[in-house]
């Protein structure tokens, strides 16, 4: 619902000022994509993203991914501001060597970026990977009444990112799996580098992402913070009421919003503003405050720790009731999430390189390979595979491992209660190495 109490023309304009002033310090970078996106941002992470900034490995927070990556700064804005571990000087360190801010996000850089982007398709193809491992996970471990697993994956994406192949895969993939927790918003501003994309862009993306099996909501207007937090509220409640796919939000957005000369061009995406313009800019949005000086109300606007305590706290309440009722899965479920392998892995180790190389002289590599792959999925219950339609040739799959798959509601098919192993990607190579980096 709409937070009335909140300054959200200042908590989008806080947004455009960092972007500005970072993008002006480093003299590199891409100002005008935050700019148009702020207030998109503003609805998603002022008022549905599920996330704690003292606890950025939470493991039932909601993803975000930032597909155009090259608008790193408005991830850094949002991360400083909602209260993450994430300076002003490190803001003003924006694309320095070693720092906290570079000049796309890197995941065990920043805390809070939860993959690296910079290749435009890459993130949306990250992204569906992580909707994946949820709708996995939430099928193997939630029980009746006790959803331990239970968020969404949102990534924000460009005319780049769609135009680069990686996503024609991606987009199709998430449609074949149903993946009704992913929600990506796209910053439809139609400028890129080279200019207006028309003469080289003409794709119609809406009727695209139906075709492979999406929702599509909009276009909505991109500056209407109640305009794209009602879309959000749409598609959110159609994946709890049956609804079995992805969506799409279609953002009619102006690069560089709120510049009075650089606005809508090609001048806003990759150089800064300039200091005349800057001033102008800050005039024309009526923020008069100095670089990287932050009102402390917008603060108190931006601030997600009092609720990323409560979410928690309530996680954590009912994940101590699930495990009083299934010890043996919340042990599972926790030691997945530590990223430890089982206690028998070494063990299990010597036992698979022992029977490959007992066959090395007589098989190919490739079945040496799938001998070792029969212990190793036996062992380690989240390992998945897959093959761009050469399973039959690189023996990719296992006895442990059926295939992965959902039914026409959108539900896994399982096994003795597990859902397959072994994807079946198609002849997607691109969108299967992205797609695991997701996983």
């Amino acid at each position: 619902m709409p937070q009335t109490t909140k300054n959200i023309t200042a908590m989008a304009n806080a947004i455009r000022a960092l972007a500005m002033d970072a993008v002006q310090q480093a003299n590199s970078g891409h100002p005008g994509a935050p700019m148009g996106m702020a207030d998109m941002a503003v609805a998603l992470w002022g008022r549905h993203l599920r996330h704690h900034p003292a606890q950025p490995l939470w493991a039932d927070r909601d993803r975000f991914v930032l597909s155009n990556g090259h608008a790193s700064m408005l991830i850094y804005a949002l991360l400083h501001l909602s209260g993450y571990d994430l300076s002003i000087d490190d803001l003003k360190a924006f694309r320095q060597m070693h720092s906290k801010t570079p000049g796309h996000p890197e995941v065990g850089i920043t805390p809070g970026v939860e993959t690296t982007t910079g290749p435009l398709g890459q993130g949306i193809t990250n992204a569906v990977g992580m909707a994946l491992a949820e709708k996995l996970l939430a099928t193997e471990f939630n029980r009746p009444g006790h959803a331990i697993v239970n968020h969404h994956t949102y990534a924000f994406l460009g005319d780049g990112c769609l135009m680069e192949g990686i996503s024609h895969e991606a987009v199709a993939l998430a449609g074949a799996w149903k993946l009704n927790k992913l929600i990506a918003l796209y910053d439809d501003n139609g400028i890129s580098i080279d200019g207006q994309v028309t003469p080289w862009f003409i794709d119609n993306t809406a009727q695209r992402f139906e075709a492979c099996g999406w929702n599509v909501i909009g276009p909505v207007d991109g500056h209407d913070v109640d305009a794209v937090d009602g879309a959000i509220t749409k598609a959110k409640l159609s994946s709890q009421n049956g609804e079995s796919r992805p969506t799409l939000i279609v953002c009619k957005t102006h690069i560089g919003k709120g510049s009075p000369n650089r606005a809508n061009t090609a001048k806003a995406h990759g150089e800064p503003l300039g200091g005349d313009e800057i001033k102008l800019t800050r005039e024309t949005i009526g923020w008069s405050h100095d670089a990287f000086v932050i009102p402390d109300e917008v603060y108190a606007d931006w601030n997600a720790k009092a609720d990323g305590d409560a979410l928690v706290a309530d996680w954590n309440t009912r994940f101590e009731a699930y495990k009083a009722l299934f010890p043996t899965e919340a042990a599972e479920f926790l030691r997945r999430m530590a990223g430890e392998l089982p206690a028998n892995f070494p063990e299990i180790a010597v036992q698979a390189v022992a029977a490959a190389h007992d066959k090395a002289e007589t098989v190919a590599s490739r079945k040496a390979s799938q001998i070792a792959l029969e212990f190793f999925t036996a062992a380690i219950p989240e390992m998945l595979g897959g093959s761009a339609d050469l399973t039959g040739s690189n023996l990719t799959n296992t006895k442990s491992t059926p295939a992965f798959r959902v039914d026409a509601t959108g539900a896994v098919v399982t096994t003795d209660g597990k859902p397959g192993r072994h994807i079946n990607y198609g002849v997607r190579e691109f969108g299967m190495a992205a797609i695991m980096n997701g996983v």
